[in-house]
């Protein structure tokens, strides 16, 4: 496809506004507003607060009548005035529900939805010239909002449509006495007009009409407000998402909804009954009186160029920065995977007072009701349907909701933590940054298939999955990130030329012993057979931070670690242990994996999760697991795939390769918070931290 040209002058971008002034609480309250502007500092008030000369721009909320002032006032100071909206790709919810805006527009000539009089959109589509690299990013950005279905807004569950040879048209309503409707050249009952367009275009279609979202809420009313029936009519008053339902249809008819767009975006025909921003430039089929202003013809591609990269702006959620679209989408649509995997009412079983505080987050979405309950009786007096889960921590097996499971046909998920887990243990209630929802068993269980194990024997991994995979792996080596990352010296060996043999404890009744070694489940007797097996090798024993704490069981004697034993590392920092060590050996301990992260050799004497895909020497081979997995396979399924990450800054479900820097910037602020030896009085002070959130939540 050639690029657009023009003899249109080029566009210059909107930037440097200087110290800007704002008049509207609202606006004020937005986050990250500064770095949405580009702005040297926000000035609130500047009329009444900090006077003109403080102030290079004004800014208002679009064309609302609220902006008199504002306008007014920046005209007699003789400063620039700024109409700011939101961007096409907004927020998971709608903008009342209090999500804030990861997108806005920012226009000193019009606004987007004012047809009435020019606007910075307006003139960067008319003036269009784009390079294929242009061009081709924006092929990309339209193929990944269809994939990842990111619109606007992204709260909407997909929409399926039963099979049928009839044709379907799809008529789009709008919130009565919207700015985009009154400017955007809208004739008298216009929507009276377009569905009787649609029906009578479509003699054979079958009309679906779709409310507004703000409608479907119950914000605010929409024009189509009888239901009488009327033959070949459907009305679709659910909220769903824009692209399941375009997927479904052949015919688009708007007044001035963005859906419009998404529709060109989709290649469907679009006819348009008021003039939005992408009506008369040669793409729609136009009912209304477009401005002669729109005499070039544009692609698809060129329209969304102008729209979505040159003219909206971008923020990213995590670091409060400028970033590019594909960031937002990407953001975006983990929100709407995460909603997709949870929803329906998830009764949380037993769940002790301080997970309580942060288990929600995990769960929690648009589609989800987390409810905690004390046992299987609490769950069924608050009612059952078939959107039901139950939710247990890790394995515990409880008789009582094994049997209301199996009366009910209700399955039940196991949580646990992820790899990635904090800066400090869990047993001393630090909060973690990762949890995996398992709904086949838990990834620690060899006995049966976990999720986990169905992802690494089943999974096609693309490309793209390894690529990260690989970057993601040595992220964290680089930056020795761990699942505690707890210790508070280095490694300080002399090994006298020697190999080191690493031997990592566990505690000895935890469940990954108890499920997953058919053998040995002592750690003296896992140091005896590393002695065993390497008889010259400097071994060193590193007990389990949770035992070292005093928190669990698993202590090995002193005359044992002698033996057995040239050094005993009990309080260093895993990632300085593996730095030394040449191979690792171990029961099922995590730290296998992260050994295998660095490429050292790994000799399991259980069947944790990594081990039986051809990377490990396994003592007790797996007779399911046959596959023979690469690295970057394997770290594509544990870290990217199988667990899910809670931003610290956000709590918003977010990516291994954001947790693993939030990881390090919070082990690296605060060096001695991840000792293993927590004190006392710390301890207390998250708990009591983590009883207050959890509280809400009690059963």
């Amino acid at each position: 496809m050639s690029a657009a040209r023009s003899d249109e002058p080029a566009v210059a971008p909107l930037e440097g506004l200087g110290a800007v002034g704002v008049f509207s609480p609202g606006i004020l309250r937005i986050p990250h507003l500064a770095a949405f502007l580009g702005a040297d500092r926000i000035v609130f008030r500047p009329d009444v607060n900090r006077g003109s000369s403080r102030v290079d721009t004004v800014v208002g909320w679009g064309r609302k009548d609220n902006t008199r002032r504002p306008r007014a006032w920046a005209a007699r100071h003789g400063l620039r005035y700024v109409m700011l909206e939101d961007g096409f790709v907004r927020s998971v919810g709608l903008g009342r529900d209090g999500d804030p805006p990861l997108s806005m527009v920012a226009d000193d000539v019009g606004i987007h939805y004012d047809a009435t009089a020019p606007c910075r959109l307006e003139r960067l589509i008319a003036s269009a010239s784009l390079d294929e690299t242009t061009l081709a990013r924006a092929r990309a950005c339209i193929e990944l909002l269809r994939t990842h279905r990111v619109s606007k807004y992204n709260d909407a569950p997909p929409r399926a449509f039963e099979a049928s040879e009839r044709k379907r048209v799809l008529v789009v309503d709008q919130t009565a006495g919207d700015l985009s409707l009154r400017l955007g050249m809208l004739a008298p009952d216009a929507f009276g007009g377009m569905l009787q367009a649609a029906l009578s275009e479509h003699p054979d279609a079958e009309v679906v009409v779709k409310t507004h979202p703000d409608v479907v809420a119950g914000h605010r009313e929409g024009h189509f407000q009888s239901r009488a029936d009327r033959d070949r009519v459907r009305w679709l008053t659910d909220r769903v998402d824009p692209y399941s339902l375009l997927d479904h249809v052949d015919h688009v008819y708007v007044a001035t909804s963005l859906m419009g767009f998404e529709a060109l975006m989709a290649d469907k025909p679009v006819t348009c009954f008021g003039v939005p921003f992408y009506a008369g430039w040669g793409l729609t089929d136009d009912r209304a009186r477009v401005p002669t202003r729109r005499r070039a013809r544009r692609t698809v591609e060129a329209l969304f160029a102008a729209a979505y990269l040159a003219y909206t702006r971008y923020v990213d959620p995590e670091t409060g920065e400028r970033c590019e679209l594909e960031r937002t989408v990407e953001h975006l649509a983990l929100q709407r995977e995460m909603a997709e995997a949870t929803t329906g009412t998830i009764y949380c079983v037993g769940f002790s007072a301080w997970k309580r505080g942060f288990v929600p987050s995990f769960l929690k979405t648009p589609a989800s009701r987390v409810v905690f309950v004390r046992d299987a009786r609490s769950a069924e007096r608050r009612g059952l349907d078939g959107d039901t889960r139950f939710l247990v921590w890790g394995m515990r097996d409880r008789a009582d909701l094994r049997s209301l499971s199996a009366r009910r046909g209700i399955p039940i998920w196991r949580l646990e933590d992820g790899f990635l887990r904090s800066v400090g243990l869990g047993s001393d209630l630090h909060t973690p940054a990762s949890l995996v929802v398992d709904r086949a068993g838990i990834y620690y269980d060899p006995t049966r298939p976990s999720g986990l194990e169905q992802i690494l024997s089943t999974r096609d991994f693309t490309t793209a999955e390894l690529a990260r995979a690989a970057r993601l792996r040595e992220t964290i080596v680089t930056h020795g990130i761990s699942k505690y990352n707890v210790g508070a010296s280095n490694v300080d060996l002399q090994p006298d030329g020697r190999d080191v043999v690493l031997v990592i404890g566990q505690v000895e009744d935890d469940a990954s012993v108890e499920l997953g070694c058919p053998g040995i489940r002592r750690n003296a007797d896992l140091l005896a057979e590393a002695r065993a097996r390497r008889p010259h090798g400097f071994v060193v024993y590193k007990p389990h931070p949770d035992v070292v704490s005093g928190n669990r069981r698993g202590a090995v004697s002193v005359a044992d670690a002698r033996r057995w034993a040239d050094r005993v590392v009990d309080d260093a920092p895993l990632p300085a242990c593996l730095a030394v060590a040449t191979e690792v050996h171990t029961l099922t301990s995590l730290v296998g994996f992260e050994a295998l992260l660095r490429g050292l050799p790994v000799f399991v004497y259980g069947q944790p999760f990594y081990a039986g895909w051809g990377l490990t020497d396994d003592r007790y081979p797996h007779p399911r697991r046959t596959r023979r997995l690469t690295l970057d396979e394997l770290v594509a399924g544990a870290l990217i795939l199988y667990p899910r990450y809670v931003s610290r800054r956000t709590q918003t479900f977010t990516s291994p390769e954001v947790v693993v820097e939030q990881l390090r910037q919070e082990r690296n602020a605060r060096p001695g918070f991840g000792a293993i030896r927590a004190s006392w009085a710390g301890r207390q002070a998250r708990k009591l931290a983590n009883l207050v959130r959890g509280a809400r939540h009690a059963p």
